[in-house]
């Protein structure tokens, strides 16, 4: 049985507007108007790991911002239990972008990787801003941008990269602060997840893992993985686009 918890609007929703260093990325830079709009329409959830709480007609009803912790959205083939991880929301994060534009169920499951907090807003409200705050716009279409580009890169390494290939382009993108969705994404994750990322299964993650060790690229210790030769890395994702 899943549980979640609804905070007080005092307690969360307040604390965070008093703090600067809090500010969600999505109310910089917009004025004070929006900003006691969106948190009077903002709701503060939470949501224990292992949580699945989100489905396709909630999402049609309530559009979601994780304030922190991460949530998954995945697909799975229940004929071979195999799973396909899209995204990996953390702090600042928005979902379900898909069934805000078009208002039609996201047939996608969502899964708490770790203890979250979200902001619930209702959807059609969200909606109204798209139409009449440029501020909102600003963000928004940026955002929306990127998850796209992410879904493209998705689908390219799928389809034209092998397992070792698609992990050397995941711990590389890691550590660029301009991939938004794979900036830092690895921060204790375990093989299992990383494999989900990738399409694959945990097996060859840890045997790909022990190659790149033998070859005195990273070294590992338990849901970490530190880079020794970074230039190398980068060297073979450049030959990548060679190939």
């Amino acid at each position: 049985m899943q549980y979640f918890f609804i905070l007080t609007f005092s307690a969360i929703i307040l604390s965070m507007k008093n703090k600067r260093n809090n500010t969600l990325e999505l109310l910089s830079n917009t004025n004070k108007t929006f900003e006691d709009e969106f948190y009077t329409y903002a709701k503060s959830l939470q949501f224990e790991k292992g949580a699945s709480p989100f489905f396709p007609d909630d999402l049609l009803q309530y559009f979601y911002i994780v304030v922190d912790g991460r949530i998954k959205t995945y697909q799975i083939n229940f004929q071979t239990n195999k799973e396909q991880t899209i995204f990996i929301y953390k702090r600042g994060d928005m979902f379900d972008v898909i069934s805000l534009l078009d208002n039609k169920p996201h047939e996608v499951i969502y899964e708490v990787v770790e203890h979250t907090t979200v902001l619930q807003i209702p959807i059609e409200r969200v909606r109204y801003w798209l139409e009449h705050d440029v501020t909102f716009n600003k963000k928004f279409f940026p955002y929306l941008a990127a998850q796209m580009r992410h879904t493209e890169e998705l689908a390219t390494d799928l389809a034209l990269y092998d397992t070792k290939d698609r992990l050397i382009n995941l711990l590389v993108d890691n550590l660029n602060p301009n991939k938004r969705f794979k900036y830092n994404l690895l921060h204790n994750l375990s093989n299992s997840e990383i494999a989900k990322l990738l399409g694959t299964v945990r097996h060859v993650v840890e045997r790909t893992l022990k190659q790149l060790k033998a070859d005195n690229l990273i070294e590992t210790s338990r849901r970490n993985i530190k880079i020794k030769n970074f230039d190398k890395l980068l060297e073979k994702t450049s030959q990548m686009l060679l190939k």
